[in-house]
C-alpha cells in the first residue's frame, strides 16, 4: 500500500521542529453528521458569545464536519451575517440634550397648528452640479456574448467645471432655485439677497399661509447663521429651527431630490455652466411649480 507523501516543504519544517518521525499522526476519527437538538444549541450558544466565530473554529470545538454547522447555522437556527451599520457620530451627553430640546420644541409647533405644520415648513440646502458625473458601474454595463472578455474602463474623476445651486422647497414644489454666478462665492449679503426673493415668492405663491409664519430649515453652514442672516430671517418673520449636529436624516434634500437629479445627469458632458444648468432644469421639470 502506497503513502501519499507529504511535499518536501512539510518534511524540512518538520524536521526544524525536531520532529523526524515518518509515521502517520494519530486523528480524531470519523466526525459527527448527525444532527441533535444538543448540537444546534451548543452552535447557537458559540454564535452567541462571538458573533464573528468561524465555521471551522465551530467545527473544531464540537467535532463535527463543517458542512453540518453551515446547515445548522443556515437552516436550524436561520441566521445570516450582516454587516454592522455604521452610525455618523457617538454623541455626548450634551448632543443627546441639544436634541431633545430641538425635537422638544419642533413637537411644539406640530401640536399648535398639526393640520398646517408641514406645509409652513420650508427647507434649504445648496449642492455643486458638475459639467462631467461618471457613469455609475451599473450605467456603464454593457450586453456581450458569454464567451467575451470583460470590457475594461478606465477610472474618471468628476469635471473641475461645476455650478453651485441653492434650492429652496416644502412639501409642495421648489419654490426658488439660484445658480452662483461664475467667480463669485455665497456670503451673507448675497444670501440675505435670496431670502428677500424667496420672501416675495412665497407670499405670490402661498398668500394665504404666510400670516401662519414660515418654519425654515437649513444647514450649520457659516453664511446661514451669519449675523446678517440672523437679522434678515427676524425682518422676515421666519422662524429657523435647529439643524442638528450630525442629524443626515435632516438633510431632505440629500435623501429625496438630489441624488435622483445627479443619477440623470451622470455620463453626460457639458461644455459650460448653462448647458449645465439647462440640463439640470430638465431633471427638476415636474418638480417646479
Amino acid at each position: 500500500m502506497h503513502h501519499c507523501m507529504p511535499p518536501s516543504k512539510t518534511w524540512v519544517a518538520q524536521f526544524k521542529n525536531c520532529d523526524f518521525s515518518t509515521c502517520d499522526a494519530t486523528r480524531p476519527g470519523r466526525i459527527k453528521t448527525l444532527t441533535t437538538r444538543e448540537i444546534i444549541d451548543e452552535i447557537d450558544e458559540l454564535i452567541l458569545e462571538d458573533h464573528q466565530i468561524w465555521v471551522k473554529s465551530t467545527a473544531q470545538q464540537l467535532g463535527i464536519s463543517l458542512e453540518r454547522v453551515g446547515y445548522i447555522r443556515n437552516e436550524d437556527l436561520d441566521m445570516r451575517k450582516l454587516s454592522a451599520k455604521w452610525v455618523p457620530k457617538c454623541l455626548n451627553a450634551d448632543q443627546k440634550s441639544h436634541w431633545c430640546q430641538s425635537f422638544e420644541q419642533i413637537l411644539e409647533f406640530f401640536w399648535h397648528d398639526p393640520n398646517n405644520f408641514l406645509s409652513q415648513l420650508l427647507t434649504m440646502d445648496e449642492t455643486q452640479l458638475y459639467h462631467y458625473y461618471p457613469e455609475t458601474k451599473k450605467q456603464s454595463m454593457e450586453w456581450w456574448y458569454s464567451s467575451s472578455h470583460r470590457p475594461k474602463t478606465f477610472l474618471v474623476q468628476k469635471s473641475s467645471g461645476k455650478v453651485l445651486a441653492s434650492i429652496f422647497w416644502n412639501q409642495d414644489s421648489i419654490i426658488l432655485i439660484h445658480y452662483l454666478p461664475k467667480g463669485q462665492t455665497i456670503n451673507g449679503e448675497n444670501y440675505t439677497t435670496l431670502l428677500l426673493q424667496l420672501k416675495d415668492i412665497w407670499k405670490e405663491k402661498f398668500c394665504r399661509k404666510v400670516n401662519k409664519g414660515v418654519l425654515f430649515l437649513h444647514d450649520n453652514a457659516s453664511v446661514h447663521w451669519a449675523l446678517a442672516t440672523e437679522k434678515q430671517m427676524a425682518n422676515l418673520g421666519f422662524q429657523c429651527l435647529d439643524h442638528l449636529p450630525y442629524s443626515l436624516d435632516l438633510a431632505l434634500l440629500d435623501y429625496h431630490l438630489f441624488p435622483g437629479v445627479k443619477k440623470q445627469l451622470k455620463g453626460h458632458h457639458f461644455s459650460s455652466d448653462a448647458e449645465d444648468i439647462a440640463a439640470a432644469e430638465t431633471c427638476f421639470d415636474g418638480k417646479v411649480s
